[in-house]
C-alpha cells in the first residue's frame, strides 16, 4: 500500500520552500521533484530547450511570467494559455525559467527588464528555458500539467504579480501569423515527477523539533535514515496533513522495528528476548550544552535496559551500549500531562516514593528512567502512542525479569554488622547475617506499610507485625540505596500485576490519554 501526496521541502538557509511529491511504501520514503523530460525524438539537451514563438494578433505569446532578480529568483513562466502560441509549441511548461531572449542572457535580469525584452522582441521571439526544479513556493506556481484548469496551488495569491504576455506586444505584422507548432522530428517533452531521494525507513527516526531545541516546527518534521541521510524539512499545508503523514511514517517505522526485533529474537535464548526498542530524544545535563536533546536508541532486552547512540545491528553491537542497567533496579516514570496519576501508583504509595520533577520542559510525551545512585535519564518521544508503548514495554520487561530472577540479595549493614537483605518474589523480605546465615527477620510484601530514607544510604522500612498489629521499624544502610528501593518497587509492582493484571492496565496513563484523544 503506497501513500502519495504533495508537500513542501523547506530550505533553512534560503528560507524558501519548494513543491515536492512524497511517496511512502512500507519500507521507503521517496521524495520526488518535478522536471521536464524528453520522451521522444532527438534530445539535444534535456536541461536547456530553445523555442521560437510566433506572436499572434490575438493572444500574443500566450504566456505569463513571474519572478525576477529583485526577488532572488529567475523569471519563470507562471501561466500558459490554452491553444495559444506557447502551448502550441508543446515545449514550454509552467515553472520554466527563462535563460535567454533572442540570444540575450536574462538569468540575472529584473522582472521589468524581461517583460520589456519580450514585449519589444518583434513577431518571432526565440527563448531558451530550463525547468526550475526548486521553484520557491512564494511564486505560487500551479502543479501538474500546463493550463489554468490544473491550477491546484494553494488558493492565496503570490506577492509577485503575473505579467501577461498573451497581450499583443508591439507587433508590426497585422496579418495572422502561422501558429507556433511542434515540427515532426522535434523532441517531445513532458513534465514528470522524478525520484530525487529515497530514505529507507528501517531504524529511521523522525523529529518535529528544530535541532536540539524545544521549538516545535509548525506542520513540519524531518525523517533521518539509519545512515544519517535526511529528507530535509518536510512542510505540510495543514496540521491535519502533517499529523496524517507523521502517523503513517511512524507506523511503518514501528512495523519495520518489530520485524527487526523478531529477527534478533531468533538468535536469542527465551530469557534474553528483545521486548521493545526504538529511537527517543534524551535531554542533556547542564544548561550550557548547545543542544538540549540528543537522539538515543533504547532497548529492553532480557534482564537489561540499554542506551545506544546508534541502533545495534549485529549481535556484537549489544556490548557496545553507552549504558546498561538491570531492569529490576530502574524506575520508569511518565511526565508532563500525567503527573497526577501514575501506572506505578500503588507501589509508589506503598513505599512513600514521591518524585516531582520540576523540569521546565516544553516537550510533551516525556518519561524518565531513574537508575542507581539517584541518577536518572530524561527522554522524550514524538507521539503519545509511542509513550504508551514504552510504558507498557517497561512494565512487561520488568515484570518478566522479576519473575525470572525470583529474588535479589544486597549487602547492607546496621550498627557495624554486615548483613544480607533479600527481596524474594514468593517470600517477601528477609534479612540475615552474612557470616552465620542466621535469619534476623522476615516479612511478606503485604506487611510493608511504608518507608522513609535519608536520600543517601539509610532507609527505614515499616512492617506490621501480624500477631501484635504493631509497626516494627527496620533500619538498614546500603551502598546504592536507590537501586535497592527500585528493586523493592519492581517486585511489589510485579506482585500486584500477578495478582491483579487488570489493575495494572487500568493504571496505564499514556494509554488512557491516547484513547481519549
Amino acid at each position: 500500500q503506497t501513500k502519495t501526496g504533495i508537500a513542501l521541502l523547506y530550505d533553512e538557509v534560503s528560507e524558501n520552500a519548494y513543491d515536492i511529491r512524497l511517496k511512502l511504501t512500507k519500507e521507503v520514503l521517496t521524495i520526488q521533484k518535478q522536471d521536464v523530460v524528453c520522451v521522444s525524438g532527438s534530445d539535444h539537451s534535456a536541461n536547456h530547450r530553445t523555442v521560437t514563438l510566433r506572436r499572434q494578433p490575438v493572444g500574443g505569446l500566450g504566456l505569463s511570467i513571474k519572478g525576477g532578480a529583485e526577488h532572488k529568483v529567475p523569471v519563470v513562466i507562471s501561466k500558459i494559455f490554452k491553444d495559444q502560441a506557447a502551448e502550441q509549441t508543446g515545449m514550454l511548461f509552467i515553472g520554466d525559467a527563462i535563460i535567454q531572449v533572442n540570444g540575450i542572457n536574462v538569468e540575472s535580469a529584473t522582472h521589468e527588464e524581461v517583460v520589456h525584452l519580450l514585449r519589444n522582441a518583434g513577431d518571432e521571439v526565440t527563448i531558451t528555458v530550463q525547468y526550475l526544479r526548486e521553484a520557491p513556493s512564494f511564486l505560487k506556481l500551479p502543479l501538474g500539467s500546463p493550463g489554468p484548469s490544473s491550477d491546484h496551488s494553494s488558493g492565496t495569491s503570490s506577492p509577485l504579480f503575473d505579467s501577461g504576455l498573451h497581450l499583443n506586444g508591439n507587433s508590426t505584422n497585422t496579418a495572422p501569423s502561422s501558429p507556433s507548432s511542434p515540427i515532426a522530428n522535434e523532441p517531445k517533452y513532458e513534465k514528470r515527477w522524478l525520484d530525487t531521494l529515497s530514505v529507507p525507513l528501517s531504524m529511521a527516526r523522525i523529529s518535529r523539533y528544530k535541532t536540539g531545541t524545544d521549538k516545535l516546527r509548525s506542520n513540519a518534521f524531518e525523517v533521518l535514515a539509519l545512515d544519517g541521510v535526511s529528507t530535509g524539512i518536510l512542510q505540510f499545508y495543514t496540521a491535519q496533513e502533517s499529523a496524517d503523514w507523521l502517523r503513517a511514517m511512524s507506523t511503518n517505522i514501528s512495523d519495520l522495528t518489530l520485524q527487526n526485533m523478531k529477527m534478533a529474537n531468533k538468535c536469542c535464548s527465551p530469557s534474553d528476548q528483545v521486548i521493545h526498542m526504538g529511537w527517543v530524544n534524551e535531554r542533556l545535563e547542564g544548561a550550557d550544552s548547545s543542544q538540549l536533546y540528543k537522539f538515543k536508541f533504547l532497548a529492553l532486552k532480557g534482564s537489561s535496559f540499554y542506551i545506544f547512540s546508534t541502533p545495534p545491528v549485529s549481535t556484537l553491537d549489544w556490548v557496545r551500549a553507552e549504558k546498561i542497567y538491570n531492569l529490576c533496579e530502574v524506575l520508569f516514570k511518565i511526565h508532563k500531562l500525567w503527573l497526577v496519576d501514575d501506572c506505578w501508583l500503588q507501589a509508589n504509595l506503598y513505599l512513600g516514593i514521591h518524585q516531582d520533577f520540576d523540569l521546565e520542559d516544553q516537550r510533551p510525551y516525556c518519561f524518565s528512567v531513574m537508575v542507581g545512585h539517584g541518577k536518572s535519564h530524561y527522554f522524550n518521544v514524538e507521539l503519545g502512542s509511542e509513550l504508551a508503548v514504552w510504558e507498557k514495554s517497561f512494565q512487561r520487561a520488568i515484570f518478566l525479569e522479576v519473575q525470572r530472577t525470583g529474588s535479589k540479595t544486597y549487602m547492607c549493614s546496621w550498627q557495624g554488622d554486615t548483613l544480607c537483605f533479600t527481596v524474594d518474589f514468593a517470600l517477601g523480605f528477609t534479612c540475615f547475617d552474612s557470616k552465620t546465615k542466621n535469619v534476623l527477620w522476615r516479612f511478606k510484601f503485604s506487611q510493608l506499610k511504608g518507608s522513609s530514607d535519608d536520600g543517601k544510604t539509610r532507609v527505614k522500612l515499616l512492617f506490621q507485625n501480624l500477631d501484635t498489629k504493631q509497626i516494627e521499624t527496620k533500619e538498614l544502610e546500603f551502598q546504592d540505596l536507590t537501586a535497592v528501593l527500585h528493586c523493592i518497587h519492581s517486585f511489589i509492582a510485579a506482585k500486584v500485576a500477578s495478582v491483579d493484571p487488570v489493575f495494572i492496565d487500568s493504571q496505564s496513563i499514556a494509554r488512557k490519554y491516547m484513547y481519549s484523544n
